[in-house]
């Protein structure tokens, strides 16, 4: 704990001289690592024109490094990379595996520690498993650190009924987290690759940057086109 607390104070002192962090005050207590953490991509974003730290790429950091004190930036530089790595190691998908019943286990319940699995069971013949076989490769290039599965329903689960088609097993660590079950459970075929990120998302399967449910946007025009609709009725009637 002693040497830990060392540390951090030289480390302090270091964000004090390059005016980071404010002066320590008499009285004043330590700053948490969060609280640093969060001054000094402050201060980073106001050098790199309001980019974050963890946006910079390697080069915009040593160009950062060229500028800065030396051995400050070459801590952050080693961060981000070890970031990078870490994100890389993770990324190690990136398309949609076909498998059958044989494979399940291995694949699914054995793919690793932290591993989400996403499995689509789908039918040939069914435009909304085909549709949604399409969504999931674009989600699975985007999302590389996820397992994205598919398998015919029947082959994978012997007799699955089909009117349960399209579902989802999302799968982590082994155990099943979640089903995601039938064609309204998608939204139809109204379902896009955004929509069906977002449900990902609230899942956990992915590391999604969506904000908002993206079918909200649809909401509005669909208020409006009932809102005409109703009027066009009522003057239909008044004419009549």
């Amino acid at each position: 704990w002693y040497q830990r607390r060392v540390r951090d104070t030289e480390w302090n002192d270091v964000l004090r001289k390059k005016g980071i962090i404010p002066q320590k005050a008499k009285e004043e207590p330590e700053f948490t690592e969060e609280m640093i953490q969060e001054m000094m991509d402050d201060a980073i974003r106001k050098q790199m024109g309001g980019k974050k730290p963890e946006e910079m790429d390697l080069h915009e950091l040593s160009d950062l490094e060229d500028e800065e004190d030396e051995e400050f930036l070459a801590q952050l530089r080693e961060k981000r990379m070890a970031e990078i790595r870490a994100a890389a190691a993770l990324a190690k998908f990136g398309s949609v595996l076909e498998i059958s019943g044989q494979d399940y286990v291995q694949e699914v319940n054995k793919a690793g520690d932290g591993i989400w699995v996403v499995l689509h069971l789908y039918k040939q013949g069914i435009p909304l498993c085909a549709l949604l076989n399409q969504h999931i490769q674009l989600l699975a290039s985007k999302f590389p650190a996820t397992k994205f599965i598919k398998s015919i329903s029947t082959t994978c689960v012997p007799n699955f009924p089909d009117k349960n088609l399209p579902t989802f097993f999302v799968y982590k660590d082994g155990e099943m987290k979640t089903q995601i079950i039938g064609a309204v459970n998608f939204g139809g075929m109204n379902c896009t690759a955004e929509d069906l990120e977002w449900k990902l998302k609230n899942i956990g399967a992915v590391t999604s940057k969506l904000e908002r449910d993206p079918r909200e946007k649809h909401f509005i025009p669909d208020a409006m086109t009932s809102a005409i609709r109703q009027a066009n009725f009522q003057n239909d009637s008044d004419s009549d």
